[in-house]
């Protein structure tokens, strides 16, 4: 790998315990926009309970606002990415449909949190979720939703930012990613930001347990 993913850095500890044959920990988290999933990965990351070390995603993009190379996104240009993904440096990768924007996850990522002892935490899409699968089948998976499609859309109704048209693509959005929810591992509802995170912590450590059993 090239030094563009060199400056989240971390202390290296053998420490880890492993899962699977490649003593790598994954967890893929996915959800339809709108589900507090963000949220729930912010209060992940910030837990002490387990070891969560949220993996920076590539993109073509540009940089918004205060955004920084190396924490908020690794800033790649086209022929950079491309030259990655044709290298197969990435755990999943994808373009937005018709905007010419690459988004993915380096293996790199992956590889930094197991030097530290750590998960690595990917917030990704379906489609990336099942790119992760099917280079590592043990990676745990974990969708978060709604209790319902009619609190969903009373979620997205209460931030008052959207337009109808985009409430009603948000919504068409969602019903396909609910589609792919049960080739999860796991489903948490997310009712109480505390409680879902509580459960998801529970379920890393009782992996965690199993693989040291």
């Amino acid at each position: 790998m090239s030094d563009s993913s060199s400056s989240a850095t971390c202390v290296p500890t053998s420490s880890g315990h492993s899962t699977g044959a490649t003593g790598l920990r994954i967890v893929v988290l996915s959800g339809p926009s709108g589900t507090g999933k963000s949220t729930i990965v912010n209060r992940l990351s910030a837990q002490q309970e387990v070891k969560l070390i949220k993996a920076i995603s590539a993109t073509t993009r540009a940089p918004r606002n205060q955004e920084r190379h190396g924490e908020d996104y690794y800033f790649l240009s086209k022929e950079e990415f491309l030259r990655r993904r044709d290298a197969q440096e990435f755990v999943e990768c994808f373009e937005v449909h018709g905007s010419d924007k690459w988004y993915g996850t380096l293996k790199s990522e992956v590889q930094r949190a197991h030097d530290c002892g750590g998960w690595a935490m990917l917030e990704i899409d379906v489609q990336g979720a099942m790119q992760v699968l099917a280079l590592y089948p043990e990676a745990v998976t974990i969708f978060i939703r709604t209790a319902s499609e009619t609190e969903f859309e009373q979620r997205l109704r209460a931030r008052g930012t959207e337009s109808e048209e985009v409430i009603q693509r948000r919504l068409q959005t969602a019903r396909r990613e609910l589609e792919m929810a049960e080739r999860y591992r796991y489903q948490v509802i997310n009712d109480d930001l505390d409680r879902a995170t509580a459960e998801i912590v529970q379920i890393l450590k009782g992996v965690e347990g199993n693989s040291n059993a």
